[in-house]
């Protein structure tokens, strides 16, 4: 089982994607853009390496207008040994690899030109993996689509395009239940008719199901009878509600609490499941989790170490590092507690570490914490700064700019290469103080 992010890799200034707009696509220009993104993945899967995540999402963007007339290079023949060195750092590392075409990419579309587009689109994420020559473990995830006023039909149109797809796409499809029209239930019948497996969306399920639909677990467990040994691991998204937002926004951070509460049932019923000898066996193992949340790799970090019945202290020890200006600026109390909470080596304490990280980033950023903060960081970057941007700087503070002096920090953090402030969690945009 693993716990994965999908697309970003946060406060790893080396993972940064770049694109491109179309009017300025030429094909040298989409040349610098994938060698760019190349290098981030590969920055990406080094992180990955390193912090112990073993499932990842691919931007779908890695190959700007991939399945697009406006991108006539040979990117496959051209970037051959990148791609294949991606793919065995994977794969030595142990990460699984995914994509999930966007929301245009639609498959059962009563247009003939929409579901052309789509093939074209799904032919390219497969051509990716190809590339990286992953095997069928590495997935593509797709929603079925729109209802377009009638659902059946609708069902019936997917399993029809399905049926025409290239087998190096269908290898590697799975297909995924939504928040508004398609229920777990409508797409398990749809995965039974096609053979695609079938990726269950716990919170698309919470929002989104028939009064008398099974609970998750009957379902995930359906769900997983539709993943064959070649498709490898089952695969669930796991994602939680933003308070106060349009129902199906993310939250920001994963919430440890709920997180852990699902996770113990999850663990336990799979528990269960597994000592009552089904012969089948489709459904004992524990599930692959891949996060959809708005901090990508913090919350996966912090469910991943949080579920560790006991970890290397050094991973938590970095994920101070990382977090810990960030606490100071929100709460001075917190900043203390956890370093003295880090003291003891004799415990694993990375639950009471993220329950406490939780409640300080909660808190509102209040003038003075700010300034506390701010002025830590800008130790490291007083020596190197010139006259005029300690000026300016010391003039943001006085004026009490708190978003103009910290874009100005992290603009000399760039500048003057600090990777310890730029691999911190500092500048990572935050609902309470937006950089």
């Amino acid at each position: 089982m693993s716990i994965g992010y999908a697309s970003k890799t946060l406060a790893v200034p080396a993972a940064r994607m770049q694109s491109v707009v179309q009017r300025l696509a030429t094909p040298e220009r989409l040349t610098q853009v994938i060698d760019g993104n190349l290098r981030a993945l590969d920055a990406a899967l080094d992180y990955q390496a390193k912090n112990g995540i073993h499932l990842f999402r691919v931007s779908s963007d890695v190959i700007p207008f991939g399945s697009s007339p406006v991108n006539a290079l040979d990117w496959v023949r051209d970037f051959e040994p990148q791609l294949a060195a991606l793919g065995r750092k994977a794969r030595r590392h142990r990460i699984r690899l995914s994509m999930h075409p966007g929301q245009y990419t639609v498959l059962n579309s009563p247009d003939a030109d929409v579901v052309e587009r789509a093939k074209l689109d799904l032919a390219y994420h497969a051509a990716f993996l190809d590339a990286l020559e992953m095997d069928a473990t590495a997935k593509i995830v797709l929603h079925v689509g729109g209802a377009y006023g009638d659902k059946l039909r609708s069902l019936e149109r997917f399993a029809s395009a399905y049926g025409t797809l290239p087998s190096a796409v269908r290898r590697r499809l799975v297909i995924e239940n939504d928040d508004r029209l398609f229920t777990a239930q409508d797409v398990l019948s749809l995965s039974r008719t096609t053979g695609a497996p079938m990726v269950f969306d716990i919170l698309h399920h919470e929002l989104h199901h028939e009064p008398d639909a099974p609970d998750w677990r009957t379902l995930l467990d359906a769900a997983a009878a539709t993943w064959k040994p070649e498709d490898g691991v089952q695969k669930m998204h796991y994602a939680q509600q933003a308070p106060g937002r349009r129902l199906g926004s993310h939250t920001d951070s994963i919430e440890l609490e709920p997180f852990l509460a699902f996770y113990r049932e999850l663990e336990a019923h799979r528990t269960d499941a597994g000592s009552a000898g089904d012969e089948s066996g489709a459904c004992f193992g524990m599930p692959d989790i891949m996060l959809e949340v708005k901090d990508k790799n913090l919350s996966a970090l912090k469910c991943i170490l949080s579920t560790s019945e006991r970890g290397r202290f050094a991973e938590l020890e970095r994920e101070w590092a990382r977090y810990k200006y960030a606490v100071l600026e929100h709460d001075q109390t917190a900043y203390l507690a956890l370093r003295t909470l880090l003291k003891d080596k004799r415990t694993w304490p990375a639950i009471p570490f993220y329950e406490t990280v939780e409640r300080a980033l909660a808190k509102p950023v209040e003038p003075g914490s700010f300034r506390n903060a701010a002025q830590h960081v800008w130790g490291y970057l007083s020596g190197h700064a010139t006259p005029r941007e300690r000026a300016s700087f010391e003039r943001l503070m006085a004026q009490g700019n708190q978003r103009a002096a910290k874009r100005k920090l992290h603009a000399l953090a760039e500048k003057y290469d600090q990777a310890y402030l730029l691999e911190s969690y500092y500048f990572i945009e935050s609902p309470s103080l937006s950089i």
